[in-house]
């Protein structure tokens, strides 16, 4: 039995169908936030750790008896809400303000928060010098040290991208191991007082 030239070419087509599809399909790259199978078996946080709140809430309750009022500019951020500022500079209108597509950054996982100082008069600043409570520090340097000592670490303090606003609590966790699904122990859902 001879094949036609059509035969023979839909034999050819099919073959080469199954191999591209073969190809891509194990040569797919895991997203943790957008793999189904991962979704199922993972439950992404939707609000601020317990301890970085807290610790968040201590933190302007120790900036403001020394005269500081600061403010939480952003806390938890969705993996959507990351891709958007990711966007700023790139697609869309705006300077860079992250290097951290969805999933990579602290604050998708409610383990961070940006702030800002406000002044006497309601302004809302990122003033790095501003020395409102007139003690000869600037501000922003005596909210950095009572951040450290509540146990987060600043952005400011990062080798390459220097993100002042920044502050986290990691719990020994990198963003490879929470894109997995680790979490912070159990041991770590307390927040002892300073």
């Amino acid at each position: 039995m001879k094949l036609t030239r059509i035969g023979k070419s839909f034999i050819i087509f099919f073959l080469l169908l199954t191999m591209i599809l073969f190809f891509i399909q194990f040569t797919k790259k895991s997203d943790p936030l957008t793999d189904s199978k991962t979704n199922q078996s993972v439950s992404l946080p939707t609000e601020l750790h317990p301890v970085v709140k807290e610790r968040s809430n201590q933190l302007i309750q120790h900036s403001a008896k020394k005269g500081i009022v600061i403010v939480v500019t952003d806390g938890f951020r969705s993996a959507e809400e990351q891709d958007r500022l990711y966007d700023k500079g790139r697609t869309a209108e705006g300077n860079i303000v992250t290097f951290a597509k969805g999933g990579e950054s602290y604050h998708n996982y409610g383990l961070a928060i940006d702030f800002a100082l406000k002044t006497p008069s309601g302004n809302v600043i990122w003033d790095r010098q501003y020395d409102g409570n007139k003690n000869g520090k600037a501000d922003w340097t005596e909210v950095v040290e009572m951040a450290k000592a509540l146990g987060f670490e600043w952005g400011g303090d990062w080798a390459k991208f220097k993100d002042y606003p920044h502050l986290q609590m990691n719990f020994g966790l990198t963003i490879a191991k929470l894109q997995k699904g680790e979490k912070p122990a159990e041991s770590s859902l307390t927040a002892d007082t300073k």
